[in-house]
């Protein structure tokens, strides 16, 4: 009786864009573009690659893989939705999808990318853009929400915190609408920066993207029952300070909740209770723990202690925003209702001038795309504290006689344990991040790539 009086109470317009159905469709897989998909573009004015240089005694050569099995096709938005009603879209414009065609390949050498990034934008008769920030506690899902929004998977996704350190943007290209994503590390403290052995300018940059946003997104891992039912107090940190900036409220990872109901009251307590300026009806039922342990629960990846969860002071009391413009709802890796919040971003998007030639993925330059998609593996291959003590320098980076990039990257490593810890037994550590990295380098480039990986000791 409780969820069903929330509901009728929040009606669909407090509601937002969020929930198309109580069931949700089967996941898709992320998509994937074979090598052969799409001929990269070579410039004779590319600078000369550098010679090859020794092996590291120390080597894994990632095989010659089979060509990359092809994902299942995107869901077809075959039928008319609700949310597509609510978010202004007619019925001629719901199939197919607002995406436009398949989205570019990222540069994979540095003088296509410095070409394409200083060449003046081709801009279209009436153009548009929309700069949108995605901000949120560590593992919430924001890069991966960032690769399905963009189409291709070039910002750097693991289990573990932290896995993107810097902001990057993506540019999405679309008819006459140009969306370009601020993609941000996870709002951090300097204590957890120390311990995790951060770069210093992630305690800034989440803050530094809010300058030139026109819209926020706020993302809440609702899977996560420790840090759910309130939004993480650098988060509201941050809406306190860029106040003027519209923001929009996405529950991610909702496919993970089994509860229904619950959803709605999440909505009410991350919300403040308020939504478009009128107070919502309902109360939460949730009630915290009457005597909440010192330490959180487990040792898992997105758990800070209870000292860097603390609210800042003067809004001890405060656990939501009152201040959101929409709310959505969706599972990101599974690509669900993804779709829909593209095609409500484009809608939002202001008449204004291109930043971005319409062939620019990302920001990104090919060696920082490739450093990042390695560190993720590393992150998913390495425990504890191990893959955020690897330092990475790119020795090799060059076009083969096959027309294949040829990548050598060294790995070092403090100590001679995390040595054989990365290599593991017969190699089979160090190849399988090889094999991995290298699927990824494909998927982002669209050319074949040889990828060496070499473990080093540092001096």
């Amino acid at each position: 009786m409780a969820a069903a009086a929330a509901a009728l109470a929040l009606g669909w317009r407090a509601l937002g864009l969020a929930a198309r159905r109580a069931r949700l469709l089967p996941a898709a897989s992320p998509r994937l573009e074979p090598a052969s998909g799409r001929a990269l573009s070579l410039r004779n004015s590319r600078p000369p690659g550098v010679k090859r240089k020794q092996e590291a005694a120390r080597a894994c050569e990632r095989p010659d893989p089979p060509e990359p099995p092809m994902a299942a096709q995107a869901r077809p938005q075959s039928r008319h939705s609700a949310l597509d009603h609510l978010a202004g879209i007619a019925p001629g414009e719901a199939d197919p999808p607002l995406g436009g065609s398949a989205a570019p390949p990222a540069c994979a050498f540095h003088g296509d990318h410095k070409y394409l990034m200083s060449h003046r934008p081709d801009q279209p008769k009436n153009p548009k853009v929309l700069r949108v920030a995605i901000i949120g506690a560590p593992n919430a899902g924001k890069s991966t929400l960032s690769n399905q929004l963009l189409g291709r998977k070039i910002l750097p996704v693991s289990r573990k915190v932290h896995t993107t350190r810097c902001n990057a943007q993506g540019v999405i290209t679309a008819e006459d609408t140009q969306l370009i994503i601020l993609d941000t590390p996870g709002l951090t403290t300097a204590a957890k920066g120390k311990r995790h052995n951060l770069e210093k300018s992630m305690l800034s940059d989440p803050f530094n993207s809010l300058n030139d946003a026109d819209l926020v997104l706020v993302l809440v891992d609702v899977s996560d029952r420790h840090t759910r039912h309130q939004l993480h107090p650098q988060v509201l940190r941050c809406l306190k300070q860029f106040p003027q900036v519209p923001s929009l409220l996405v529950l991610n990872k909702v496919d993970l909740v089994k509860q229904k109901g619950l959803l709605l009251e999440l909505v009410v307590e991350l919300t403040e209770g308020a939504f478009g300026g009128k107070k919502l009806g309902t109360r939460s039922l949730y009630r915290p723990p009457k005597n909440p342990p010192a330490e959180p629960v487990g040792k898992g990846p997105g758990l800070a202690s209870e000292q860097e969860n603390e609210t800042p002071e003067g809004s001890k009391a405060q656990k939501g925003w009152a201040g959101f413009r929409e709310i959505f709802m969706l599972a990101a890796l599974q690509e669900e209702e993804v779709d829909t919040l593209k095609k409500y971003l484009l809608k939002l998007a202001q008449p204004g001038p291109w930043e971005y030639h319409s062939e620019v993925l990302t920001s990104q330059s090919p060696q920082e795309i490739c450093a990042n998609l390695i560190r993720a593996r590393l992150l998913e291959h390495l425990p504890h504290e191990v893959p955020y003590l690897v330092t990475q320098k790119t020795v090799l980076w060059e076009e083969g006689l096959a027309g294949e990039l040829q990548i050598v990257q060294n790995l070092e490593v403090p100590k001679e344990r995390y040595v054989k810890m990365l290599i593991g037994q017969h190699g089979q550590v160090i190849g399988k991040i090889a094999t991995e990295a290298g699927y990824d380098l494909m998927n982002a480039f669209l050319c074949e790539v040889q990828l060496k990986l070499s473990v080093q000791l540092k001096e």
